[in-house]
């Protein structure tokens, strides 16, 4: 058999690999501690789960728009105006089978082959993927801790050809945890704008931010930036919906009817009951939504405060998100080679910092409980010490 061509260039999921080996490892009654998946620990807050049984109840369960239940799509819209400062409509809004496949849909009916897609790194996993896939070519640019690892207006500038059509922010980030100040922005912004590009922002994280940093949408800063900024989110992470696979693109009208175009022939619609669960989430009570955020402020401390204090790490503190990303070079081990040694002995699963554009680091989540936090981080400090498993 032979197999397209695309497929071949595409690499396997890390996270998911590592992440199902640790899961097996449980399975086999190996105590793993696992710092390797970016899913909440928590269930889903019950009002939402109530009114997806109530959907349920209710007989709705047959096939639905492709671009979504028009009770989502307008609860949506009034979102991202109430919170964001951005005025869509309903009909610039497309629901997705989560905010990955928001994302894959955005690229593959924006991008052809010459077009470039600037991507700063670290970077999720997926993006230089999903562009492989859409026939275009990924520029990364690398940005480094002294920085927050964060991309700058002369990095972005210099990155910009004739053949740039779109660049791909993440703030609050996966995997740095960094989130982007308004002055940041703004001054991104003005690039894009010079430079007549389009920007997505994959807000995913937007819910879970910490120590006073404020999470602001690029497309709120003015008319022109916003005419050329897309909009990728879901509820995975803020609302511990992850399973649901319900995300959402929010941009200009022919990007979204095209969006709608190939999902028609594609997922068709996203699980219809579902999609009242996140109509719940939007527009019922926040509490549960703070009562995680403070959960992941507590343990993104004693992470923190574990991971600086262990000889041969250094991890910057993040602002956002549920990642920690040290810097493991002083060991002499690569990620990937460090992660898997980590696995070995000492049965901490991490994520190997290649898989995001970055070899002398890896990422830990500390999307768990407490107990597994402390336990991981005694064998990690054990590990690091071992000089059995230093290089010279």
């Amino acid at each position: 058999m032979k197999l397209a061509e695309r497929v071949s260039q595409v690499t396997p999921s890390i996270t998911l690999a590592i992440a199902a080996k640790a899961k097996a490892m449980k399975t086999e009654g190996i105590d793993v501690c696992s710092f390797s998946a970016g899913e909440p620990d928590f269930d889903t807050p019950a009002h939402i789960k109530a009114a997806c049984v109530k959907a349920l109840d209710e007989g709705k369960t047959k096939y639905g728009p492709a671009s979504g239940e028009p009770k989502l799509r307008e609860a949506i819209a009034q979102k991202l105006k109430r919170e964001n400062g951005l005025d869509y409509k309903p009909e610039n809004v497309i629901v997705t089978n989560g905010g990955k496949h928001s994302l894959y849909n955005l690229i593959i009916a924006l991008i052809e082959s010459g077009d470039e897609v600037i991507i700063p790194a670290p970077y999720w996993l997926s993006y230089p993927e999903m562009v492989t896939l859409a026939g275009g070519t990924s520029v990364i640019v690398q940005t480094d801790a002294s920085n927050g690892y964060k991309i700058t207006p002369q990095q972005l500038r210099q990155a910009i050809t004739p053949k740039t059509k779109l660049f791909i922010i993440n703030s609050p980030s996966n995997p740095t945890g960094m989130v982007y100040t308004p002055e940041e922005l703004q001054a991104l912004a003005e690039v894009i704008v010079e430079k007549d590009i389009l920007v997505v922002s994959d807000e995913i994280y937007e819910k879970i931010i910490y120590d006073g940093a404020k999470q602001v949408s690029i497309g709120s800063l003015g008319e022109e930036i916003f005419a050329r900024t897309i909009i990728s989110n879901g509820f995975a992470k803020g609302y511990s919906m992850t399973g649901w696979r319900i995300g959402y693109l929010a941009g200009p009208l022919e990007l979204i009817k095209a969006t709608i175009t190939l999902q028609s022939h594609s997922t068709s619609n996203v699980c219809t009951f579902a999609q009242y669960g996140a109509i719940a989430a939007l527009e019922g009570e926040q509490d549960c939504v703070e009562e995680m955020r403070q959960a992941f402020a507590k343990r993104r401390e004693v992470m923190y405060e574990r991971l600086n204090g262990i000889p041969r790490l250094s991890c910057p503190k993040p602002e956002g998100a549920f990642y920690m990303l040290p810097d493991i070079s002083k060991t002499g081990l690569k990620s990937l080679e460090f992660s898997n040694l980590l696995l070995e002995k000492e049965q901490v699963a991490v994520i190997p910092g290649i898989a995001f554009g970055v070899d002398n680091n890896i990422r830990l989540s500390y999307a768990t409980d407490m107990a597994t936090i402390e336990k991981g981080m005694d064998r990690l400090e054990r590990f690091i010490k071992s000089a059995t498993v230093m290089k010279s």
